[in-house]
């Protein structure tokens, strides 16, 4: 994914280069029958029999996206048929965020086969739960599809975004914007992004902790934001969107950059310590994909749109691609 958003503003010899080796990865990792391994050795011998939902999720967001946006019809057939062999498993995810990054991928996929009507089925199929558990636990007070908010929250939202964006859902859409709206409120209350920490979670009636935070809830906020603007048009979603991005430059509770400039590196998180300095994959990615999609949303303003502060907003991302 951060391959094909980066392509767009770098047309050189890398991203090709680096795209069939990613894909060789994810072909390597699918088991048999269509799942996914997780972790692999650096002698390439694998060290679990199947991944987590989470890792499952991603990759077959990964594989949609790749499926709508790949530069040529290879890259697509091949990624198509990764994606079918893993179908199969949709239906046995139980756990609500291996649901949603699922969600995100087969909506990718709809968008470009979008007279699949029996990819919508499916989709209808992955998001029922969705809708289940915020029928079940949201309240008056309580906007949330669960009785806690843990990890990755932005993800659950952003995939009843996409899903009521390609099935012109009202409800799902209605669902979406409510809990953005509940989430937002908790999270950017003080002016800058500061996400759920980890350190024992939010639970209904409690107290929302303030550390360990990760680098992955900005980046599930960012595309939140950017995927809302998306459906409404409102630009006032867009400077959330780069407030949000701002959490990795230093726009956060301890006023401390995790981006390296140097490393090009992003550190894992912010605890009461400080930085979390080891600078992961997962949060590397999760600064380069917001970044990506930072410049994205703003490019694609109309003319008239862009005023003075996206302007500034847009020189200033751009200028952070090395």
């Amino acid at each position: 994914m951060m391959v094909l958003m980066a392509q767009q503003y770098r047309k050189g010899k890398e991203g090709q280069d680096l795209l069939p080796v990613y894909l060789s990865f994810i072909h390597y990792m699918q088991t048999p029958d269509g799942n996914f391994r997780n972790f692999l050795s650096f002698s390439r011998q694998y060290l679990d029999e199947v991944g987590s939902e989470d890792s499952f999720g991603r990759t077959v967001w990964a594989l949609g996206y790749l499926i709508r946006f790949a530069p040529n019809n290879s890259y697509r057939e091949f990624a198509y048929e990764l994606y079918h062999r893993s179908i199969q498993h949709f239906d046995a995810l139980e756990h609500l965020r291996g649901r949603a990054n699922s969600v995100i991928g087969v909506c990718h996929y709809i968008l470009q086969h979008p007279a699949d009507e029996g990819m919508i089925h499916i989709l209808n199929r992955l998001v029922q739960p969705l809708v289940d558990a915020w029928n079940k636990n949201a309240t008056e007070d309580w906007r949330w599809y669960e009785k806690s908010m843990t990890y990755d929250n932005g993800i659950l939202p952003l995939a009843m975004l996409h899903a009521a964006e390609v099935t012109g859902n009202d409800k799902w859409r209605e669902i979406a914007l409510d809990s953005l709206s509940f989430l937002e409120n908790l999270t950017m209350a003080h002016g800058y992004f500061s996400p759920v920490g980890n350190d024992g979670w939010h639970c209904e009636g409690g107290a929302c902790p303030l550390f360990d935070q990760q680098a992955i809830e900005t980046m599930a906020m960012v595309l939140l934001y950017q995927q809302a603007h998306t459906m409404t048009g409102n630009s006032e979603y867009l400077r959330k969107m780069y407030n949000c991005y701002q959490w990795f430059l230093g726009e956060n509770v301890l006023r401390i950059p995790l981006y390296d400039h140097e490393t090009h590196g992003c550190c894992d998180g912010l605890s009461r310590e400080g930085l979390n300095r080891n600078q992961g994959a997962e949060s590397t990615l999760a600064y380069f994909i917001s970044h990506l999609a930072v410049l994205q949303s703003c490019e694609a303003l109309p003319k008239p749109e862009k005023n003075v502060r996206t302007t500034i907003i847009t020189a200033n991302v751009v200028s952070k691609i090395s």
